[in-house]
């Protein structure tokens, strides 16, 4: 179990995505999301969301994100940010959203 100090922590925030690329060195299929955390800043992710998500639905789309890992290296591309989803039966991420609209970089909680 954790305890209350160790989920505040955690830095999940609301963002928008600004751009979507392919990611054609991704071993599995993936997208490169710009998002704007508002004043925290442009932060770039992969993110596994292609089965659910053509790329032309998700530009201007808001997004939940942990903010404050690492960046972490991803073939050729820096991933800054993990953009949150939950599995589906067959194991493929559908987003999780603020189901109104928010200011990017508010704090989830």
């Amino acid at each position: 179990m954790i305890n209350w100090d160790d989920f505040e922590k955690v830095e999940i925030r609301s963002g928008t995505i600004l751009e979507v690329s392919d990611f054609p060195k991704a071993k599995k299929p993936a997208y490169q999301l710009t998002i704007d955390f508002g004043p925290l800043g442009i932060k770039h992710s992969s993110a596994q969301i292609t089965h659910h998500y053509p790329k032309e639905s998700l530009k201007g789309k808001q997004v939940v994100a942990v903010v404050n890992f690492p960046p972490k290296q991803i073939a050729n591309f820096f991933s800054e940010c993990l953009v949150l989803g939950v599995y589906d039966e067959n194991n493929q991420v559908i987003l999780l959203q603020p189901d109104k609209n928010v200011a990017n970089g508010q704090r989830i909680g």
